[in-house]
């Protein structure tokens, strides 16, 4: 357990060792149970101050952000660029320079195009941590949370579980690449052969796919990308199907549009789930389009722990906070 991470900013959890990601699910352990237990752990950030900055709505990610840091004895503030002097101009290292005399902690979302590279400006002239809630690289938190439900669900040792993350049809808008980057990029960090699923326009970052071969190969994993959903599901322990932009094949919004029109067919059912260990799980960071990309009777079904997984943003999120939030 590695416990000296005040002030540590997570951005990426390439950026933390595996040693610093367990003492983060360790301290998880201890606030669910306390959770459990109705144990007040006010103490433990009394009188301190998260601000969170959303480029864009959400749901869980800023929820579990808020009723955590309240559970801790804190208190978050909400934030838009609109509502700021962010709309008006107003700099990365001044907006950071000033909050930081406020509070102890920013957490940021936003999965525009350049959204990680105006964390990292923060970060650089941050001096209290500043947390990634969804870039359009990343999504750290929700990986993390991933990770800790698939530990509670098959124990501590993960090695040779088999993990796939598919891509599935989603019509409407172009959503960021960040989850399945993240994703791919963890998993093997932890013993999973890892199997990528997504037809030829979907691609992801290079450097991502160079970082997830590269953990396959440091922990004797396999990682595996395939173009068949039916073939990737046979046999696997966790199924994480989500739906992402051919935002590496074109930048024409209208084209990646119509290009995830031709797949219609990449949905997950009860008869592909068939296809699974008989005690796979199936995973989905919300929210889900309902019978579109995923059947309810699939969501509402008994290999879902979906809900599980959206709880587990909480301990994961109070852990983060717990440990790294200036005092």
């Amino acid at each position: 357990m590695n416990t000296r991470l005040m002030g540590k900013h997570f951005i990426t959890t390439d950026e933390w060792t595996r040693e610093e990601l367990e003492t983060v699910m360790q301290v998880a352990d201890y606030l669910k149970l306390h959770t459990a237990l109705h144990i007040d752990v006010e103490q433990i950030l009394k009188n301190k101050t998260l601000f969170m900055l959303f480029f864009e709505e959400s749901t869980r990610t800023r929820n579990a952000f808020e009723a955590g840091i309240t559970q801790l004895g804190g208190h978050a503030h909400y934030l838009t660029p609109k509502a700021t002097q962010i709309d008006h101009g107003e700099g990365p290292k001044d907006t950071i320079e000033v909050l930081a005399r406020y509070g102890h902690g920013i957490g940021v979302r936003n999965t525009l195009v350049g959204g990680n590279a105006y964390m990292r400006r923060l970060a650089e002239h941050a001096k209290i941590p500043v947390y990634n809630m969804q870039c359009d690289i990343y999504h750290p938190t929700q990986a993390l949370a991933d990770l800790y439900t698939i530990r509670s669900k098959f124990g501590q040792n993960t090695r040779g579980l088999k993990f796939v993350v598919s891509w599935t049809y989603g019509p409407g808008y172009i959503r960021p690449l960040s989850m399945a980057n993240s994703l791919i990029t963890l998993m093997p960090r932890f013993g999973m052969d890892v199997v990528l699923a997504h037809p030829k326009e979907f691609n992801l970052h290079p450097e991502m796919m160079a970082q997830a071969e590269k953990y396959a190969k440091s922990a004797g994993v396999k990682f595996e990308v395939m173009d068949d959903m039916e073939a990737a599901f046979e046999g696997a322990h966790i199924v994480y199907p989500k739906s992402w932009g051919p935002i590496m094949h074109t930048e024409d919004e209208k084209e990646g549009l119509a290009i995830i029109e031709k797949y219609p067919e990449w949905v997950v059912n009860s008869k592909k789930m068939a296809l699974t260990n008989e005690e796979s799980i199936y995973m989905h960071c919300m929210p889900a389009d309902r019978d579109v990309e995923v059947t309810s009777e699939v969501m509402d079904g008994p290999h879902s722990v979906i809900y599980d997984e959206a709880e587990n943003r909480l301990h994961i999120q109070k852990a983060l906070m717990a440990l790294t939030m200036m005092r």
